[in-house]
């Protein structure tokens, strides 16, 4: 079989570049080893969020009566929220299915490795075959990073993907990570009846935050009973007793925790070995392909996108970059990715959404700034629905008015990033922000009342 284009993996950047290849002529085919969709959608953004839901939704249930309503006897039903998860990823990877069936996408089952230049060849348990392909794209993704210290069994040391498959609901969880993935699951499992206690080896949680999104957070997780361990490491566990007995480097010294399960969250490893880097001497550095502005790597005919070069692992950016890498290929002059207006969100209750610039980092780069800050709790939606937790903060150049970062903690900000996103990639002003008409009622008014706050103008503050 000969392609124009053969991409190794369909995950959110494999099967999103599939797509625009074939909008664009280009005969493509994915090779993928597992469930088409790769982890977003079978084991990570997508059943991640179904669980958190039903997190959610138990939650509401446990304080109905603040909204004038009585249930009784309310219970979780651990297998029946596995289920649920696990049947939104299956109805997310057919419907993946029926993407490449509908773009006339070849499909080939197995691990493929690139042999030669412009040849993959793709092993499906043991039955081998040969692919020609013009252009070659590496979307091959990333898995849990395993601490040297700390070996995952998948039983009592467990990574993300066994976190949303386990038997039972544990009585007690340590959470080795407070980035996106590990405080998701401490908002999950402690929500559920969990004793959840948070490990992170940084000075804060959620530490690529701005400091008081991260600070806002520890203090909720602290009032829904977690236990916060910061500037903390994991030394050692031992598994050979019932339960998971855990030695924490603290800054009062070793202290010992015992648990259930312990989580490992402490990020990402690019999944890179095995298929034919070495063979045909294309440059990696620190666990990553080496990539320019367009995804091509050092040897013509092969790209890389998303987990596997160096950026933002996020489904998002692997999927833009999957059509910045097709169009080029296909003789287009795509804009080259802008890296810093990636919005970053994090689905907890309540949920983080960011874009930009942290306050530190825009006085650390030398601008004058103007910063605003709008509390949910002065939003009349917000207290209309139970939801005044968070708030809006917003960051200006004081010379231009551009808007240098934004950053929000509260109800469905992740639905309101995308406005300060937008906006700051069409170099929207300040000014420009205060003067448009935001709805009321609405969360997203905060944004205006923020963007109001930094220019001595707020209302409602």
């Amino acid at each position: 079989m000969s392609f124009d284009l053969v991409i190794m993996g369909s995950g959110p950047g494999g099967y999103v570049a599939a797509i625009r290849a074939s909008q664009l002529g280009l005969n493509t085919a994915i090779v993928e080893k597992a469930e088409l969709g790769g982890i977003c959608l079978n084991w990570g953004c997508i059943p991640t969020k179904a669980l958190l839901k039903s997190a959610q939704v138990f939650e509401y249930i446990n304080h109905a009566k603040e909204y004038g309503i009585e249930v009784s006897d309310a219970k979780v039903n651990f297998d029946e929220i596995i289920k649920r998860s696990r049947s939104v990823a299956g109805g997310m990877s057919k419907g993946v299915q029926f993407l490449m069936k509908k773009n006339k996408i070849t499909i080939i089952n197995g691990f493929g490795k690139i042999v030669s230049k412009g040849k993959v060849e793709v092993d499906n348990n043991g039955t081998k075959q040969n692919i020609e392909a013009k252009n070659i794209i590496i979307a091959t993704g990333a898995r849990s990073r395993e601490l040297p210290n700390i070996k995952i069994d998948g039983i009592k040391v467990i990574g993300y993907r066994q976190a949303m498959t386990l038997d039972n609901m544990p009585k007690s969880m340590i959470i080795i990570g407070s980035g996106a993935i590990g405080s998701e699951f401490a908002y999950f499992y402690n929500a559920m009846g969990t004793k959840v206690t948070l490990v992170e080896f940084l000075p804060e949680i959620l530490p690529l935050e701005d400091t008081e999104v991260s600070k806002s957070m520890e203090k909720i997780f602290k009032s829904k009973g977690m236990e916060i361990l910061t500037s903390s490491s994991v030394e050692s566990v031992d598994t050979s007793e019932n339960n998971c007995i855990v030695n924490i480097k603290t800054q009062k010294g070793i202290e010992t925790r015992e648990c259930e399960i312990v989580l490992s969250a402490a990020g990402i490893q690019a999944n890179i070995e095995n298929i034919g880097l070495e063979e045909m001497d294309v440059k990696t550095e620190k666990g990553k392909i080496l990539v320019d502005k367009f995804y091509k790597t050092n040897i013509d005919g092969i790209y890389a996108i998303g987990d596997v070069v160096p950026g933002q692992a996020l489904a998002h950016v692997a999927s833009a970059e999957g059509i910045i890498c097709v169009e080029k290929i296909a003789g287009h002059n795509p804009e080259p990715l802008d890296y810093g207006n990636i919005p970053a969100c994090t689905y907890t209750m309540p949920e983080v959404a960011s874009v930009g610039l942290t306050e530190k980092q825009a006085i650390e780069k030398g601008y004058e700034i103007k910063v605003g800050k709008f509390p949910f709790t002065a939003s009349g939606k917000a207290s209309a629905a139970g939801a005044k937790e968070g708030f809006v903060k917003v960051i200006f150049d004081a010379k231009y008015g551009e808007l240098l970062g934004c950053h929000l903690v509260g109800a469905n900000v992740t639905e309101m990033i995308a406005e300060a996103v937008v906006a700051r990639k069409l170099e929207t002003t300040g000014y420009e922000i205060l003067k448009s008409v935001h709805p009321h009622p609405t969360m997203s008014e905060a944004i205006m009342e923020a963007t109001a706050a930094a220019y001595g103008e707020v209302i409602h503050l």
